[in-house]
């Protein structure tokens, strides 16, 4: 199954954005995906999109130039329009206190980024079969 709604993916690495284009594809899913490398355009591309669709989930890097991880997370739920997206933190970052100011702003998932890609491909499917069952995001 596609999703209707496209997935935004906030990651400046080009080669991250490499492996989970890849991991994507291997895992068979045709997904429209939004790709923005750092934070001022996350929230450029929110405001600039059609109100009546946002993105399914926004899978977010922490540490991108302009504008980091944090902040685009505090701005998108404090934002009654934006809030109900789901923001997944896709980081390398795996401290706790860091983990625990994500989940503060109102990050809905904390994933540190895999070791192996095997293991990334594992982690695109159980993130997009999770939240395709779960968003509020018309599919």
């Amino acid at each position: 199954m596609t999703l209707k709604a496209p997935i935004l993916i906030a990651e400046d690495d080009a080669d991250d954005r490499f492996l989970l284009k890849t991991a994507f594809a291997e895992n068979g899913y045709t997904d429209t995906i939004d790709w923005v490398e750092n934070g001022v355009e996350v929230m450029n591309y929110l405001h600039g999109q059609d109100k009546s669709v946002h993105p399914a989930f926004i899978l977010l890097d922490l540490n991108m130039p302009k504008k980091n991880g944090r902040e685009v997370l505090k701005e998108i739920k404090e934002d009654p329009e934006l809030k109900k997206i789901p923001v997944i933190i896709f980081t390398t970052t795996k401290n706790e206190k860091e983990i625990n100011r994500c989940y503060e702003l109102g990050a809905n998932s904390y994933i540190v980024k895999p070791s192996s890609f095997e293991l990334l491909l594992k982690i695109i499917r159980q993130v997009r079969n999770y939240w395709l069952m779960t968003s509020s995001t018309p599919v």
